[in-house]
């Protein structure tokens, strides 16, 4: 069990009947009444985020969450295949699990991959940057270097993305798997 004043960012808990990841939270100390903590949460299984607010009273249950290493290798259609980079031993990881990160699988990147403590697989953590190639992005048209905003372009894995305009099909770009914003050039 944790306190409200334990709360952070990726902290696993068991709420409502379901694991639930703590995303956003802000402690909030009304000039009026009691504090309390204002909470992001995305349910393990489903995806979805929900709002909550906890009294600075209550305790939450944490739920203890294993992380090891695996090797991305690829995808058979149905599953992602990872490997142990200790063991090799290798193991396929349904879709839905993966969700939305699938964009940023590079073949032979490194991931975390989360666990439960009945060994059930929750989810992965990328790492904080990726570098993919431009597969796709509209032209770049004389005199638009100047602006600020940019244009939209594909990685090979299907992510799109906004670049500024000198970005070419065929380049290089690294980019941040928390926010999928450009960072720089590679």
């Amino acid at each position: 069990m944790v306190g409200t004043s334990e709360i952070k960012n990726g902290l696993i808990i068991r709420f409502k009947n379901g694991l639930y990841e703590i995303i956003e939270f802000q402690h909030v100390k009304p000039g009026k009444g009691a504090a309390f903590v204002r909470t992001k949460l995305k349910n393990i299984e489903t995806g979805k985020v929900i709002d909550n607010t906890f009294r600075t009273s209550e305790k939450l249950e944490d739920v203890r969450v294993d992380k090891e290493k695996k090797e991305y290798l690829y995808f058979d259609g149905t599953f992602y295949v990872f490997m142990d980079t200790e063991s090799y031993e290798q193991m396929q990881v349904a879709k839905e699990v993966i969700g939305d990160l699938d964009k940023f699988l590079i073949e032979n990147m490194t991931v975390a991959m989360k666990f439960d403590p009945d060994k059930n697989i929750l989810g992965i953590e990328l790492p904080t940057t990726v570098i993919q190639e431009i597969a796709d992005c509209e032209p770049n048209v004389k005199g638009n270097s100047a602006s600020v905003s940019g244009k939209n372009a594909t990685t090979g894995t299907g992510l799109n993305i906004t670049v500024p305009f000198f970005i070419e099909i065929g380049n290089k770009i690294k980019i941040d798997t928390r926010t999928s914003e450009y960072i720089e050039r590679v």
